[in-house]
């Protein structure tokens, strides 16, 4: 019997076994994923294909990427098909066709800016976009900054430093973008999303959350967000329950309509989740779900040896709404 998590409106089905791979083919950390206008799934991931792609019954349909990408960490896709891949072994963000060619690539390959400049980029994790098409980078592991970017990839401005105050980051991991232009930033390791106009002006901050990671903005103006929570990352409060890992859905101030899973901790049992990094939506309010079990297993599970599925089946999850 498929897990079912969530409860009212916002009632999901597990869908056991989703991605339909290659024989001899696995996904290894599905870092980001993003739904096309076709509603076919894009699996960024950290294995030998690092672009996986694949229709809404987990079909595969093709792959591309292979010896472009260094370490996944981001995925974005915007209204005309086209994917911003946020590369932070690479230290680069890609824009890229459906079909992976390769149209612009913001950053210097292979060559991170001085830790803690502020200086784009030191291992960047993901983008979103303004209603202009201006691009947002959020920057990073080995920055502290948000930049904007033009559509052709001319720096604008940045902001954002180390610290906890408004406006500063600790680990600036994810970031969201609404139709009327409001910047939301997954403050991952400060336990916050936070929220800035187009220009980078703090106006206020979500809390409640612990570690988010992913960040899914829908909905046109009336914007409904997923966010997506790492479990806990010291061994003083690895088996703390009701930490995560989880989903959270909130509304546009950051109230929490639904937690989906995290009240037992990580697991592999269907219903529970090992690492959201990763979310995505498609036209029928489906969630897909890629999560970094592969990187994360140690902190989780120090003590265990990692199963083979955790590298196979267990990095991408589908969770269907219950319509009835």
């Amino acid at each position: 019997m498929p897990a079912i998590l969530g409860a009212g409106e916002h009632r999901y089905r597990v869908v056991e076994d989703f991605a339909k791979l290659p024989d001899g083919w696995q996904l290894t950390d599905v870092a980001s994923v993003a739904v096309d206008s076709k509603d076919r799934i894009y699996v960024f991931n950290r294995g030998a294909h690092p672009m996986v792609v694949l229709d809404r019954e987990g079909n595969f349909l093709r792959s591309w990427g292979e010896g472009l990408f260094s370490r996944a960490h981001g995925l974005h896709i915007d209204a005309d098909d086209h994917l911003y891949c946020t590369d932070d072994g690479d230290h680069t963000v890609r824009k890229c066709t459906a079909e992976g060619k390769v149209l612009l690539t913001i950053g210097i390959p292979a060559k991170p800016a001085p830790f803690m400049s502020g200086e784009p980029f030191h291992r960047c994790t993901h983008t979103a976009l303004s209603p202009k098409g201006e691009i947002y980078v959020s920057d990073g592991y080995g920055n502290a900054r948000v930049h904007k970017f033009t559509p052709d990839g001319k720096l604008i401005k940045s902001w954002g430093e180390p610290g906890t105050d408004p406006g500063q980051f600790n680990i600036v991991h994810n970031i969201a973008t609404d139709a009327d232009g409001w910047v939301y930033v997954a403050d991952r390791e400060n336990h916050r999303v936070q929220v800035f106009n187009g220009e980078g002006k703090y106006e206020t901050q979500w809390n409640n959350l612990h570690r988010p990671c992913a960040l899914c903005c829908y909905g046109g103006r009336s914007p409904t967000f997923v966010i997506g929570e790492l479990g806990p990352g010291l061994s003083i409060n690895r088996n703390v329950p009701n930490l995560g890992p989880r989903l959270s859905i909130v509304d546009a101030k950051g109230n929490r309509i639904a937690r989906l899973g995290g009240e037992e901790g990580p697991g592999l049992a269907s219903g529970k989740f090992l690492a959201p990094h990763g979310i995505a939506l498609d036209s029928k309010g489906d969630i897909y779900v890629g999560e970094v079990g592969v990187t994360n297993w140690q902190s989780s599970f120090p003590d265990e040896e990692m199963p083979a599925a955790v590298r196979t089946t267990r990095c991408l999850q589908k969770l269907e709404r219950v319509r009835e």
